[in-house]
């Protein structure tokens, strides 16, 4: 699924127009980003959490040639599903 038939999806299942549940699709992402950026976590209750945490410098290897290289450290978002999630999966 793409953001496209996502949309979609929300359109029917809420009886919205396209435009409109693309804003709100936009508006939650947007959300979600904004919570992410000032070092704060985003929770679902029943879908999951997304949280940013620190991932390290670290020294690497390139796979072809076999050479170190240095990788340098980052953010980065992490997310856990949560139960609901988990066993409408499963």
């Amino acid at each position: 699924m793409n953001k496209g038939d996502l949309i979609s999806k929300i359109a029917e299942e809420a009886n919205l127009s396209k435009a409109q549940a693309q804003e709100a699709l936009e508006a939650t992402l947007g959300a979600i980003s904004e919570t992410l950026q000032s070092g704060n976590r985003a929770s679902l209750i029943g879908f999951g959490t997304f949280s940013v945490t620190q991932r390290n410098a670290r020294v690497g290897r390139n796979p072809q040639t076999g050479e170190s290289i240095n990788i340098p450290a980052k953010t980065v978002v992490k997310f856990k599903p949560g139960k609901e999630l988990t066993s409408s999966v499963n």
